[in-house]
């Protein structure tokens, strides 16, 4: 019988099992690091009881953030090159056959069609495109764990294959047994030249983390300036107007007139304790600045001079407590009008209302009147536009 152990154990040229381990376990490496990464940017949006985030180092959001989006992108090259590698094996006959191949295929299935799922959706929010109905945020991390199981149940599967597979050099002929060890007939010590027009096995893996790293270059400069001049594929570039990109405009959240309102007030509040404070009070108050980057979930960032106001002023203000929570409420209604701020982070001195970006007043699609800027935290939660804050 034709069973796929011992169409994996034949040495198949360019479909070696020694080369599809190797971008296996690349495309393993890229998965892994984009499956903790975004589970971090999940706690971060939406902590559990038991998650803590520091407010030190700055960088950090920016660098993880950074790093779920690049290796999300290099997994797609690198996923195309083990489709190609493995394809003809997905239909070798009999397709379903025993109770225990017919479950390997379907993890297959679910392994191969979740993946692409993930990488394509993922792909297409970094540029901000969705051209689905389904809501990407939880559909995504849903999906996320989906993609793991599978992957964990096909690495079971074959794994004394895999083992055995990145135990010998990539260019061996050598029949991969099940017994784990290799036949005198084909035990080598030296390499096989390719033949002639044939390219070889290390030729492809190279290929591939050429590839790889040319999907780091061209969209890790959205987050490393350096980068930028390289990053031809990245959909954002790193500016924007006073030097920082724009997700949302003012526009689009429907707040262009009521935050241009003359009449404006910023309202806090700690329990029956209420002030209300207008730009020009803002403006009167102890002025501090902050070196901080805007790090979007997309993947993109930018660091800005931020000027304005210290959270734990205002929070002092009216006899708040520096030791709860801080919610943050916009002028702009829905899913991302509100944020909370922990209190370790509201505490820091980092953390603003800011008033102004690099020496400017902010404009209107930057937050103007007011915004929140704090350490360490995704974009998506810098409330723009606020309109109240209330000590919780």
């Amino acid at each position: 019988m034709n069973t796929l152990d011992e169409d994996a154990d034949r040495d198949t040229g360019l479909r070696s099992p020694r080369l599809v381990a190797r971008v296996g376990m690349l495309l393993g490496i890229c998965i892994a690091v984009c499956f903790l990464t975004g589970m971090l940017s999940h706690w971060i949006q939406h902590p559990p009881g038991w998650f803590y985030w520091p407010s030190r180092p700055v960088w950090l959001y920016q660098t993880t953030q950074g790093l779920h989006v690049i290796t999300g992108v290099v997994a797609i090259p690198l996923l195309l090159v083990k489709l190609q590698l493995v394809y003809p094996k997905l239909f070798v006959k009999p397709v379903i056959g025993t109770p225990a191949r017919a479950v390997e295929r379907a993890s297959i299935a679910v392994l191969v069609s979740s993946t692409i799922f993930q990488l394509l959706t993922g792909l297409l929010n970094t540029a901000q495109w969705y051209p689905w109905t389904f809501f990407f945020t939880t559909t995504h991390y849903a999906m996320s764990f989906l993609v793991v199981a599978s992957i964990l149940v096909h690495i079971a599967v074959k794994l004394p294959i895999i083992q055995r597979a990145l135990g010998s050099p990539v260019e061996s002929t050598a029949p991969i047994n099940t017994t784990g060890t290799t036949s005198e007939a084909h035990r080598t010590t030296s390499e096989p030249a390719p033949e002639r027009g044939v390219v070889s096995r290390r030729t492809v893996l190279r290929g591939t983390v050429a590839v790889g790293s040319l999907a780091v270059l061209a969209f890790a400069g959205q987050t490393v300036p350096f980068l930028r001049w390289f990053a031809f594929l990245a959909p954002r570039s790193g500016e924007g107007p006073q030097g920082i990109p724009i997700n949302r405009t003012a526009s689009a959240a429907g707040v262009q007139e009521s935050a241009r309102d003359p009449d404006y007030r910023l309202i806090i509040s700690n329990g029956n304790v209420t002030k209300e404070l207008t730009l020009e009070q803002l403006r009167a108050m102890p002025q501090h600045e902050s070196a901080l980057p805007i790090a979007c979930v997309e993947g993109w960032s930018a660091t800005g001079m931020w000027g304005g106001v210290q959270v734990r002023d205002l929070v002092a203000l009216v006899g708040g407590d520096r030791h709860r929570d801080v919610r943050f409420i916009s002028l702009e209604a829905g899913l991302y009008g509100v944020s909370t701020l922990p209190a370790n982070t509201a505490d820091d001195p980092l953390s603003l209302v800011a008033l102004r970006l690099h020496g400017e007043q902010l404009i209107v699609d930057h937050g103007y009147p007011c915004r929140l800027i704090a350490p360490n935290r995704p974009g998506v939660l810098q409330t723009k536009w606020l309109t109240r804050i209330e000590i919780l």
